[in-house]
């Protein structure tokens, strides 16, 4: 059939409020211009991010009745264990509360002041936790994937051949390199399997370690399965373990691609770096058999992992933006291309000419989608990335609004309803203002900072 449908039928509902144009506008001044400081039930269609918001599954919600909150131990950390291993074979799974934490536990023992980190591009808490540690997180996309409007199958593979020069010139100072997929910075794009292995075979030809952020796992492998030479006949597990199979570890945030709430991982092939990522784990997050979760949320974990993998439900998954962002460029919205496979992004910087980078055209643009819609997106941009550790700013490689998409969550209808709201922004984007910035904290502004209109 044409039309691909929502894979799954809806058993719970929870109710939306609406609000007011002018109930908005009041909710949004008084957060300080900053969407995250906005109440949930404030918003009618909540894109801010697709981490943790998933809708989880009847059997999921089967397997945390079978959660076992032993201390150390429970067969609930076995089952946990056994499922990322059928998908990424490390030698140690180590859990933790989430992505973030997975990534402070990593970055503290591999990284100190004065190193260099490679990668496509870092996200915000992974550069965050790099730069906390005194080292510079340096991002190496292809330059096509600084060009929102160019259309290429895989936007978010690394610059091999900048990997393999800083490498040459700057290897006393890297500890390791980083490969995020999807590139959610770059728009959510994917990462090719060659591009993969290319980066893997550097850093091995340099002796460094290759880990991988994982967090999209199986988006990325539904592209390399769609677009790749090669791939098309693999199944979505095979593609996933070749992967992982080309890394020597991977930090994870299963509020992403296991459709869990909470909970993500630092899996590991070094024996003696694992024993040091377990006792500072006991430190921090607990126990190395629950490491700040509860046993119901490894369970939860365990079986959104068997069914993240389905190809029904990823082609339904990329078709959702694909169909969102399509929309948005027929009516001349500008988006980045080809649509990502968590979320649409717009080009804040083209959409906003008049708004310089500085004046922030992308929470400009999120500000008008919630006092026009209720919509709450996320600015990616010159607020999340213009801050330099010297405490110096510089407008962002680009400026982008992301509207993620949460998992099972949303149906056409709200799809529909998003196209109409920025249809509705567009009209009148010429009057939009920019914005400065009255109080920051020092690193990760973009949570916090409160903004006034200019």
């Amino acid at each position: 059939m044409k039309t691909i449908i929502e894979p799954f039928r809806i058993k719970s509902v929870e109710p939306i409020r609406m609000t007011t144009r002018e109930e908005r506008a009041r909710l949004l001044e008084a957060a300080g211009f900053n969407l995250f400081k906005l109440h949930s039930d404030d918003v009618i269609i909540d894109l801010l991010t697709d981490s943790g918001t998933s809708a989880m599954s009847a059997a999921q919600w089967g397997a945390v009745m079978t959660g076992d909150e032993s201390y150390a131990g429970a067969p609930s950390f076995y089952r946990f264990e056994a499922a990322v291993k059928d998908l990424m074979d490390f030698t140690h799974i180590i859990p933790a509360h989430q992505g973030r934490a997975a990534e402070h536990l990593l970055f503290s023992l591999i990284a100190k002041t004065g190193d260099l980190i490679p990668s496509n591009t870092h996200f915000d808490t992974t550069r965050g936790n790099i730069e906390a540690m005194g080292a510079e997180a340096l991002d190496l996309p292809i330059a096509e994937g600084r060009v929102p409007s160019l259309d290429h199958p895989f936007k978010g593979n690394m610059d091999l051949a900048a990997l393999e020069r800083v490498l040459t010139e700057e290897g006393g100072r890297i500890p390791a390199v980083m490969m995020t997929i999807t590139n959610n910075a770059g728009g959510g794009q994917p990462v090719s399997l060659e591009n993969i292995r290319g980066a893997a075979r550097l850093a091995k030809a340099h002796g460094k370690a290759f880990y991988i952020d994982g967090c999209r796992f199986a988006e990325n492998a539904w592209f390399i399965k769609l677009r790749e030479e090669g791939q098309k006949d693999r199944s979505i597990k095979e593609i996933v373990r070749e992967t992982f199979a080309l890394a020597d570890g991977m930090t994870m945030s299963a509020k992403k691609d296991a459709f869990a709430n909470i909970g993500g991982w630092l899996a590991l092939n070094n024996d003696a770096l694992a024993e040091r990522a377990r006792t500072l784990l006991i430190q921090t997050e607990g126990f190395p058999t629950y490491g700040g979760l509860a046993g119901r949320d490894l369970d939860a974990i365990a079986q959104g992992l068997k069914e993240i993998i389905d190809e029904d439900y990823l082609r339904y998954r990329v078709r959702t933006n694909a169909y969102i962002a399509e929309r948005l460029d027929a009516m001349g919205v500008p988006v980045v291309k080809p649509a990502g496979g968590h979320a649409v992004f717009i080009d804040a910087r083209a959409f906003l000419p008049h708004i310089p980078p500085l004046e922030y055209p992308g929470q400009a643009l999120t500000c008008a989608m919630y006092e026009t819609g209720g919509i709450r997106a996320c600015e990616i941009g010159t607020v999340m990335f213009g801050r330099k550790p010297d405490g110096t700013e510089a407008p962002g490689a680009m400026d982008l609004v992301r509207l993620a998409m949460p998992r099972r969550v949303y149906t056409q209808s709200h799809a529909d309803y998003v196209v109409e709201v920025l249809e509705d922004v567009a009209a009148t984007k010429d009057t939009l203002k920019g914005l400065r910035i009255v109080k920051e904290p020092p690193m990760m502004r973009h949570f916090t900072a409160a903004f006034e209109r200019l």
